[in-house]
């Protein structure tokens, strides 16, 4: 399973909202100008995340997007599953109908591992890792720059 920019810029920009959450709500403008997305395209995406209750919207000169929950009760696999669908390598792995041979095929019990592993490593991250990450990052570039 590849990754689309819709689940990758997803997760940038609840990154992104989660590290600015004491500014909240957060305009998407900045968002955008922060993660180098396109406004217009950061607007389609934020959609999903909307009607599923990640985010919430608030209108007027105070508005903006705001997460609706913890970062540590945000998964990365929900994320995911909600831009791009089942993840699954192969589409037999999910429907086992869509070929004759699901049942005695030795190579699907390998996707489907993959896609045991895959599901577990998203599971296990959540927006709150990947903002501890972020900011190790940025502290290590911070000390890479002045030395």
């Amino acid at each position: 399973m590849k990754v689309s920019t819709k689940g990758q810029y997803a997760t940038r920009a609840l990154l992104d909202l989660a590290l600015h959450q004491d500014e909240e709500p957060v305009l998407l403008k900045y968002i955008a100008q922060r993660q180098r997305i396109s406004l217009s395209y950061l607007e389609h995406i934020i959609t999903p995340l909307l009607a599923a209750g990640i985010i919430s919207s608030t209108r007027g000169p105070k508005g903006g997007i705001s997460l609706v929950r913890a970062p540590e009760d945000i998964r990365l696999d929900e994320v995911i599953q909600l831009l791009e669908g089942a993840i699954s390598p192969v589409e037999c792995v999910g429907n086992p109908n869509v070929c004759m041979r699901s049942q005695s095929c030795a190579t699907r019990e390998v996707w489907d591992e993959l896609r045991q592993a895959m599901t577990g490593v998203l599971r296990s991250v959540t927006l709150r890792d990947l903002m501890e990450r972020q900011r190790e990052k940025e502290n290590t570039a911070e000390i890479m720059y002045y030395i």
